[in-house]
């Protein structure tokens, strides 16, 4: 492979940690042989970005945001681009592609490259048309095929679109045997957990996970399921914890809030349950994939091109609690079925969802928009 020396500045403008940052941390943390790219991460001062950046030791700076048009991180970013001779700016969420728009007005800024995430359409706005469809923007990055197709509504040049898989960084997957949930929530041994990692945010649509409960403890009676969720709580969980209390579900549903290193905890679940209403490509399911723990979710955005329904998991429509409910105890009555499920999920997983996979793409694209080739 020719050596090229690739510059970019990768800019988060969010506060909190999702898929999105931990997407970014597995792409400039995983190192390709016979390349000399260098990667440069702006984010806000005080986020948890910024703490876990600076924490693993990387090329990481912040910008005060007392608001999202923050002059600060567009000064930032011209500064930034300047002082370390940036050659191509990697864009990461839609408010720092709003900066960056912005500092372009202001500074010659190098190309950019947009990651879209989620399977959202783009709003048919003027401004967000213009954002999106800006000249400085040579690729977007899309999570999905699903992603891809939702993008051809808004973007005018369809061969700016690129679909790559976020991968998972299987090398760091550890389980964790300092932490038992069995112990922690007084479970017996017979009891059956099904889990869920997800901050609390609406395209999680953790109300219809609450819905889900309710028809597999208090209608079909199966008191020996306990629902266990781990994520960073937001202003959309006091809502929860009402539905919660409303359905009778307090003994039987735990929200745990945030819990370091929570993929190691998976292997605790019987079976991994997904209710989003609306996804990119979630890595709780490369996460459970790998531990080889089965997954039933609904069939929004990415997933159903990772999970096939009745070859490697289960699937069904958003908002339909009864039967995510059925395929729950269905499944957990099925030994042979979960078996099946997890060992073609975790071959999938490893030849084609990896942080490796997903670099080595990713890297291809940043040559293609620098010198034309791959």
């Amino acid at each position: 492979m020719d050596n090229y020396q690739i510059r970019i500045l990768h800019l988060s403008a969010t506060k909190d940690w999702g898929g999105g940052e931990n997407h970014l941390l597995n792409l400039v943390t995983h190192e390709i042989p016979d390349t000399e790219d260098e990667h440069y991460i702006l984010c806000p001062k005080n986020s948890i970005a910024h703490a876990r950046f600076k924490d693993k030791e990387l090329r990481v700076y912040s910008a005060l945001m007392l608001h999202k048009l923050s002059l600060n991180y567009i000064l930032n970013i011209i500064s930034l681009c300047k002082k370390h001779n940036i050659n191509l700016i990697h864009i990461h969420d839609t408010t720092a592609l709003t900066l960056a728009v912005l500092a372009s007005k202001f500074s010659d800024l190098p190309r950019f490259i947009f990651s879209k995430k989620t399977s959202y359409l783009i709003k048919i706005r003027k401004g967000t048309l213009h954002k999106y469809n800006h000249p400085h923007i040579s690729k977007i990055l899309c999570v999905s095929n699903k992603t891809k197709e939702n993008c051809k509504i808004s973007i005018q040049d369809h061969s700016k679109l690129e679909k790559i898989y976020h991968g998972t960084n299987i090398e760091k997957l550890a389980v964790r045997d300092d932490y038992n949930i069995r112990k922690e929530l007084g479970f017996t041994e017979n009891e059956i957990i099904i889990g869920n990692i997800a901050n609390h945010w609406r395209s999680k649509d953790l109300a219809t996970f609450l819905e889900t409960a309710n028809h597999v403890v208090n209608i079909s009676g199966r008191k020996d399921f306990h629902f266990v969720q781990i994520g960073q709580f937001t202003k959309y969980t006091p809502a929860l914890l009402e539905l919660r209390k409303k359905l009778n579900l307090e003994k039987n549903v735990h929200f745990l809030n945030e819990i370091e290193n929570a993929s190691g905890i998976i292997p605790q679940f019987r079976i991994s349950l997904i209710t989003s209403q609306s996804e990119g490509l979630p890595q709780f399911i490369y996460e459970s994939s790998f531990h080889k723990v089965p997954v039933v979710s609904t069939n929004v955005g990415g997933i159903p091109e990772f999970i096939e329904n009745g070859e490697n998991g289960m699937l069904t429509n958003p908002y339909e609690s009864q039967s995510l409910a059925d395929k729950l105890i269905a499944l957990s009555r099925d030994k042979e079925l979960c078996e099946k499920f997890t060992e073609r999920s975790y071959h999938k997983l490893i030849e084609n969802f990896t942080s490796r996979n997903m670099a080595e793409q990713t890297l291809a694209a940043y040559k293609k928009v620098l010198y034309g080739k791959n």
